[in-house]
């Protein structure tokens, strides 16, 4: 048995006991590649490396980041939503709705809603959206595929539906109505930093938070690890496939309150497509597609690089049909090298100090969730 173990040891990649260059260059690829995409803008376009410019990119990236945070629990389950970008529009669509006013017909009266009472709202109606789908995929066993394919399809009808194929415009409010400040998170700025911006932040600590620190991250793991083996160990793997789509409904929800203040308008085709850039984010940020593995900060990562690239494909001029095979081009050599990063790592238990991020390793056993 020691020689064994000795042996074990000997056969561990150099990262272990030396620097291992190639292991540093893969596993912080995302960190690399924003790097990179800045070098290079900042030498084709005079105007890309400002402070102002980064900041306009980044309320731009806020819309993606949220949307892969609420992917990223998803996706660690061993699961995936495909509703995100159709939730996004449903949300900033039900946003808009109450903005223009509830009419109570039978009473006779309309009801203008404060803004912090659409946020809430909204944010509910994504929650109930997420509910939905988590509950046909943990109790009804519907693959989560289907699930939110048919998902997407609902949210964006029902989008649809309500506002008849048009666009809510003029979401600012009015002082006489009392339910101005929509705008804010859109438009305003504190400490110099734009509120969506802010947003993403608050939330992707939260998420980091609760990934690391709580039993709910290590149950997240576990459950994307081996949901078989968890559920025997006393993880609800149900209760937490339900949370963790309830909890990307509420992110989508976010993001299309954010969007849509932005534009100061909500129309029902917003956020089309943006459930492939939400995935995207997480798999350049280094997350198993499989589940069990990838982090907070390798998404964000991820999806800066997204948002960062597409920015400045716009800014030197780029033709759009381009910037997409760009960024399917991105999406495929993420892939790719996330297929070698865990090739050596299938069939064996992946120690503490091997594991590709914190959270994944506090959660690479469901013994360490049993006690």
């Amino acid at each position: 048995m020691t020689h064994a173990s000795k042996a074990q040891r000997n056969a561990q990649p150099d990262g272990g006991g030396g620097f291992d260059l190639g292991r540093l260059l893969l596993e912080g690829r995302a960190f690399f590649a924003l790097i990179a995409i800045i070098l290079i803008f900042s030498i084709l376009s005079p105007v890309y490396f400002s402070t102002n410019n980064f900041l306009t990119m980044s309320s731009h990236v806020a819309i993606f980041g949220l949307l892969s945070i609420g992917m990223l629990l998803v996706i660690l389950t061993g699961g995936i939503d495909l509703s995100v970008g159709s939730t996004l529009g449903f949300a900033g669509v039900f946003a808009g709705f109450l903005m223009q006013g509830v009419s109570f017909e039978a009473f006779g009266v309309v009801v203008y809603p404060p803004v912090w009472a659409v946020v809430i709202l909204t944010c509910a109606m994504g929650a109930l959206v997420g509910a939905i789908n988590g509950v046909l995929i943990a109790y009804f066993k519907v693959p989560a595929f289907v699930a939110t394919l048919g998902m997407l399809y609902v949210a964006r009808g029902v989008a649809l539906l309500m506002t008849d194929g048009l666009t809510y415009n003029n979401l600012g409010g009015s002082e006489a109505l009392g339910n101005t400040g929509f705008d804010w998170l859109g438009f305003n700025r504190l400490f110099g930093v734009p509120v969506g911006v802010l947003v993403l932040a608050a939330v992707a600590i939260a998420a980091m938070l609760a990934l690391s620190r709580t039993p709910f991250g290590r149950w997240v793991y576990s459950t994307g690890g081996n949901a078989r083996a968890a559920e025997l160990s006393g993880v609800p793997v149900k209760r937490v496939q339900v949370s963790v789509y309830v909890l990307s409904g509420i992110c989508a929800a976010i993001a299309g309150l954010v969007l849509s203040s932005q534009l100061t308008s909500a129309g029902p085709t917003a956020g089309t497509t943006y459930e492939l850039t939400a995935i995207a984010g997480v798999v350049i940020g280094g997350a198993a597609l499989t589940g069990g593995r990838g982090n907070v900060r390798g998404t964000l990562l991820g999806a800066f690089v997204i948002g960062f690239l597409s920015d400045g494909l716009v800014i030197i001029g780029v033709s759009s049909y381009w910037q997409t095979v760009f960024t399917g081009a991105v999406i495929v050599l993420a892939v790719l090298l996330n297929s070698i990063q865990y090739k050596g790592r299938k069939g064996r238990k992946t120690s503490p100090s091997a594991a590709s991020d914190d959270e994944a390793s506090s959660a690479s056993s469901p013994q360490r969730v049993a006690a």
